[in-house]
């Protein structure tokens, strides 16, 4: 008898470990495709930009940084993506959003002064130091920075969830992506963009202040 209850209790928990899985899978699969269709129509190029009206903002959004006080490739091509849209009249500023809570390898501070060398006004851009995610860039432009219509700047397979939540957020907000060519460690990049949609955009459904998370 100890042993029939033994087997049903497994029996019971691998029908539910199943359950759980395809729900989970359910979920995923659902707010991905939600983020991928809705977003995607809403990615240019810096020529269909240039033929809109001017939005409030450009934000590029960070990435990491090399100690010699550098960016990644990644992140130069947001940067140059930025430079060209802030030159074509896009928008009158630039939000540079990353990690800023250390001095060594502060994302900020590296986005910025490579603007300034590529001719950027040092006044017209405005360094985010508590972009510590997608959603929180999105979130601080919307809420902190009173942003309501912006072009974000980042490569291709990151743009649909920085779009969806902008908007969500309550932004009008169209991307440009940044890819310039092929990176290091893209396919893993780009497997977790799919949990992060999900995250992201139950997040900015709720539009959850990520100061008070």
């Amino acid at each position: 008898m100890a042993r029939s209850n033994t087997g049903g209790f497994f029996a019971f928990c691998a029908k539910a470990a199943c359950a759980f899985l395809l729900g989970a899978a359910i979920v995923i699969g659902g707010t991905n495709a939600y983020v991928v269709t809705s977003a995607t129509p809403s990615i240019s190029s810096i020529q269909q930009i240039r033929s809109e009206a001017a939005y409030d903002a450009i934000v590029v959004l960070g990435a990491s940084v090399f100690t010699d006080g550098t960016p990644s490739d990644i992140l130069r091509d947001r940067l140059e993506t930025g430079a060209q849209l802030y030159a074509s009249g896009v928008a009158p500023t630039i939000i540079v959003s990353g990690d800023g809570s250390t001095v060594y390898n502060n994302e900020p501070d590296t986005m910025k002064n490579y603007l300034v060398n590529l001719g950027i006004p040092e006044s017209a851009i405005i360094c985010d130091n508590a972009g510590f995610s997608t959603y929180e860039s999105m979130y601080r432009t919307r809420y902190s920075y009173d942003v309501q219509s912006v072009v974000i700047v980042t490569q291709n397979y990151h743009l649909p969830r920085a779009i969806a939540s902008a908007r969500l957020l309550g932004c009008n907000a169209v991307g440009v992506p940044a890819d310039r060519g092929a990176y290091e460690d893209q396919l893993s990049y780009e497997a977790r963009e799919i949990p992060a949609r999900t995250k992201d955009l139950v997040q900015a459904a709720l539009r959850m202040d990520p100061s008070r998370a």
